[in-house]
């Protein structure tokens, strides 16, 4: 039986940039989706994303065979998340043949204006004209040519809400992983940007300059080292983690519950726990245990 720890997360207010990118083929869409989303990076002070969903023509504006993608950002600077967000447009969707860029947000804050920093790859020869009832730059480029939504809105989220599993073995890290992960994605608002993370961290450093690092007492392969400061259980081996950020509370709430419940049952997980650091990092504490109230 999987023990559910008496314990809790800490997440906190980010900001969400909600896109829709369309291709022709599935291939595409996905090396798309997959190179825009790989690196999650608001810890090192850049933006962070995830894939929510795929879509079939029937949800895309323009028809075609889309993906839903997040883009996050932990500091309320526009300029910083528009610079940063079009690094991951112009390096990874807009060189992919025939994509396209839809604003998709829901109730926005503010507006994002892609010309600046995308839309001038055109080198002043791009034009904005009205498409799919909406204002779209079209990028002249040697495969005939991008084409993005002008204003990309952003929304208040919450970012870095987590579960960890304890594993005794290897091979539950990936398959009840995978089962969580499948879990979550199945909840509309929400992201995992890290899949299935290795290396939770701590907000205390003796190199400050790399950013967090390793969550040591927590480190299976430091037990014998720490002594009595190591927090690792007995049979444990591997402790991964599943971060999760989301559009509202409520959704993050749902995609820790269906996560956590896709693990109860599988072989070689012993205890479900959740990052926090004394509520001295989040703006909000979610406890494990009233996720199954």
């Amino acid at each position: 039986m999987v023990e559910i720890e008496d314990t809790y997360c800490e997440a906190f207010d980010g900001y969400c940039c909600r896109v829709i990118i369309t291709a022709e083929d599935e291939e595409t869409l996905k090396r798309a989706a997959y190179d825009a989303t790989s690196t999650p990076g608001a810890v090192i002070g850049r933006i962070e994303a995830g894939i929510e969903r795929f879509l079939d023509g029937r949800d895309t504006p323009d028809g075609r065979n889309g993906a839903v993608l997040q883009f996050w950002y932990e500091k309320e600077d526009l300029g910083k998340f528009e610079l940063e967000l079009s690094y991951r447009i112009r390096q990874d969707i807009l060189v992919k043949p025939f994509t396209s860029l839809f604003n998709f947000s829901l109730n926005p804050v503010g507006n994002m204006d892609m010309m600046k920093h995308v839309g001038h790859c055109g080198d002043g020869y791009e034009w904005e004209e009205q498409k799919y009832n909406r204002s779209m730059i079209i990028i002249p480029i040697a495969i005939p040519d991008f084409q993005i939504e002008r204003y990309l809105g952003y929304s208040k989220g919450i970012m870095g809400a987590n579960f960890w599993y304890m594993c005794s073995n290897k091979d539950a890290v990936l398959e009840a992983g995978r089962k969580a992960l499948n879990a979550i994605s199945e909840v509309e608002g929400v992201i995992t940007p890290f899949d299935i993370c290795s290396a939770a961290s701590k907000p205390e450093t003796n190199y400050p300059w790399i950013g967090p690092t390793t969550n040591h007492p927590y480190c299976p392969s430091l037990k014998k080292i720490l002594r009595e400061e190591s927090m690792v259980p007995s049979g444990v081996k591997y402790i991964p983690e599943i971060v999760i950020n989301g559009l509202n509370l409520e959704d993050v709430k749902e995609g820790m519950k269906a996560g956590i419940e896709a693990l109860l049952d599988e072989d070689g997980v012993l205890d479900v726990s959740a990052g926090n650091y004394g509520g001295k990092l989040g703006d909000y504490k979610i406890y494990l245990s009233e996720l199954f109230q």
